[in-house]
């Protein structure tokens, strides 16, 4: 029996809500919002043909409240919900309410849901359907005294995780015998507060392993399917930075077996709906008939779902809204196989600080407008604007850029491309970090493994010096700026840098990273401008500045670059670097250190978990003090140095602000 979806409430927020309008608008279908208190004016509302207002910003008081979204769903007589992922895309309990309330719930059923949600329960489960598994132990006997013996019984590296855990939450590689009892503290911990659950399974540790998946569709008929495989091999902290389709340097007799497993699994547990089987494959001695093992099922729509939309030229949310109404697969699994196309390769573009440990970052976004270059082959799905707010509340995921090309390389070309052409300010971003991964002449070869970033950590993790060169532009962005900012005709009040007969003269400072004065001796001469700094000097022309882009032509080459300029910093945003240059008053001193030596200082606003040591107490350097978790993450805080600590007065439980002294390293007398 089918029914058709007429409105629709998409249970979430940002990019995935905005892309699952997109495909509703296309279909004729109405949809609904929900937002928080923080989401009030955000891209997902203004887009929605409703919207409902349902708390404060704290997604636990707004977003996983399924009794507010059925609410809506009732105040607004929608008759699906798309959950979306993350909050309550996973949540048998909310798809079991939608059911009971009379709401289609676009995802698989709370008996699929329950068969996956619990790693170790879903191993065994996978083993008795014929699906390899990564040996290990996931039994209920939780003693430390046992779990300590069954690591010693697999071996070491072992794998601890947490088995309600996702997204890296709960998980820690134990290389040792002695690591093992704290590991097994920390991943327990970080279980039962990310998912309520402090259970843990163990697993061998592959060393050298590619996370790769295959999506997988299922309809109420009990026909499953597969879409192909994703490469989602290249992580930080366990979550994914770059995916790809096809897997790089998979055969085709892997993909068949590979595909095969996939759907025995979805075939299991009568998997209806979008899902992804995660497996981990062993490419110690490459990739060319490796062995893989199952990981894990998402019982939900993937993140990185668009690259199969670009290969395959299926609309996968359109699939959703079909099963949902209780039609067929579109297409058998023949009919797929055959529609296999190109390359496409996609990024995730995140407010953090790749080059201090992927730290997420907060603030107002500046400039960004994702959809200005965006060429043939080319896609992007972002679900906030300029002038839109990453706040502490939510995952900081900007948006994700992705591009299709004929082959693998063409794609990836495509890709730099399109971040290159894609400039971000206003608050801190991976893009630099992504363009030199895509760069990067191993992952142009096809060798990635979950290790990549850690291996290419000198070259991808050390971030650029500004250069002398760099001072420069940041004086003629300055000079631009300056210019643009006279209004009217009179020619006495033109900031063009005119002179009778002689060139006017200025010096301009700024602060590099060390605190140290950078002075800049700027000539002009109409638009023409001599800059000296240092050692170095630029002959540059403006030739254009329209408040966003800045045109200049240096030493004979013209090029193009984004500037923002403010009293305190100049923004300068190339196709390759994001520079924030901080600007320097001469006539006054120099800002005094926030912080003196030992001070520490909470990295961003957040909420102490642990503390691991008492005023008072010596410590040495890199001793772990402080756990606290911030926008989902844990963070461990250890000591820049050997002491004494002295006024640590936190307690477990304790929420602290952004920048918040949490303690001092006294040096030892």
């Amino acid at each position: 029996m089918t029914h058709r979806i007429r409105k629709l409430l998409i249970a979430n927020r940002g990019e995935i809500a905005c892309r699952v309008m997109a495909t509703c608008e296309r279909l004729g279908i109405k949809t609904v919002a929900v937002y928080s208190d923080a989401d009030r004016d955000a891209l997902h509302v203004a887009m929605a043909d409703e919207a409902v207002h349902i708390g404060p910003a704290p997604a636990r008081e707004s977003y996983l409240v399924a009794e507010k979204i059925i609410d809506a769903c009732k105040r607004t007589g929608a008759d699906a919900v798309h959950p979306g992922y993350g909050f309550l895309s996973e949540n048998p309990a909310f798809a079991e309410a939608c059911q009971k309330a009379g709401i289609i719930f676009v995802g698989p059923s709370a008996q699929s849901m329950r068969a996956m949600a619990l790693k170790g329960a879903a191993k065994a489960l996978m083993e008795d359907a014929g699906v390899p598994v990564v040996p290990g132990y996931h039994g209920d006997d939780q003693s430390l005294e046992t779990l300590v013996a069954e690591a010693e019984l697999i071996g070491f590296p072992v794998l601890i995780k947490a088995v309600a855990g996702g997204g890296g939450k709960g998980m820690r590689k134990v290389y040792s015998l002695e690591e093992l009892p704290s590991a097994i503290e920390g991943a327990r911990r970080e279980g039962e507060n990310s998912f309520g659950d402090g259970t843990l399974l163990i697993e061998k540790l592959i060393e050298k392993p590619r996370h790769i998946e295959m999506q997988v569709f299922g309809d109420v008929n009990g026909t499953a399917v597969h879409l192909f495989e994703r490469d989602c091999s290249l992580q930080r902290r366990h979550q994914k930075v770059i995916e790809e389709a096809p897997a790089p340097g998979m055969s085709a007799e892997m993909r068949r077996a590979m595909g095969d497993a996939a759907v025995k699994a979805a075939e299991a547990i009568g998997y209806v709906g979008a899902g992804t089987v995660e497996f981990i494959v062993d490419v110690a001695n490459g990739i060319d008939g490796a062995p893989f093992y199952f990981m894990e099922m998402n019982t939900r729509l993937q993140v990185e779902h668009p690259v199969t939309e670009a290969i395959t030229g299926q609309d996968l949310v359109e699939w959703q809204i079909m099963v949902a109404e209780g039609k067929d697969l579109p297409l058998a699994q023949d009919e797929i196989e055959m529609m296999a196309d190109g390359h496409a390769v996609e990024v995730r573009l995140y407010a953090e600080d790749p080059y201090g440990g992927f730290l997420p970052a907060t603030g107002k976004i500046g400039l960004f407008d994702p959809f200005a270059n965006v060429g043939a082959g080319q896609r992007i799905d972002a679900g906030v604007r300029a002038g839109d707010a990453v706040s502490i509340h939510y995952d900081p995921m900007i948006a994700k850029l992705i591009a299709w090309g004929e082959d693998r390389e063409s794609a990836i070309n495509a890709l730099i491309d399109l971040v290159e052409n894609t400039p971000v300010s206003g608050l801190t971003t991976n893009r630099d970090f992504l363009i030199s991964a895509l760069k990067d002449k191993d992952f142009r070869a096809g060798d990635v493994h979950t290790g990549f970033i850690e291996a290419h950590k000198n070259t991808l993790l050390t971030k650029p010096a500004v250069s002398a060169h760099d001072y420069a532009l940041a004086s003629a962005a300055i000079l631009a700026a300056r210019h643009t900012r006279i209004e009217g005709t009179d020619p006495w009040a033109m900031a063009d840098n005119f002179r009778l007969n002689l060139a006017h003269s200025e010096k301009l400072w700024f602060e590099n990273e060390d605190g140290e004065v950078i002075t800049a001796t700027v000539a002009a001469c109409n638009s023409t401008v001599t800059i000296t700094v240092a050692d170095a000097t630029v002959d540059a022309r403006i030739i254009d500045f329209d408040g966003d882009t800045l045109t200049l032509e240096v030493d004979g080459l013209r090029s193009r670059l984004f500037a923002e300029v403010d009293e305190a910093k100049v923004t300068l945003v190339t196709p390759e670097r994001t520079m924030v240059i901080k600007r320097h008053a001469r006539d006054g001193g120099l800002d005094d250190e926030v912080e003196g030596p030992g001070t520490i200082t909470a990295p961003m606003p957040g909420k102490i978990l642990d503390v691991k040591v008492t005023d008072g107490e010596t410590v040495e350097k890199g001793q772990p003090l402080l756990i606290m978790e911030a926008m989902k993450m844990e963070q461990t805080i250890t000591a820049p140095k050997a002491g004494t600590v002295s006024g640590l007065a936190l307690t477990p439980g304790q929420q602290v602000t952004g920048g918040a002294v949490l303690l001092t390293i006294q040096d030892k007398e």
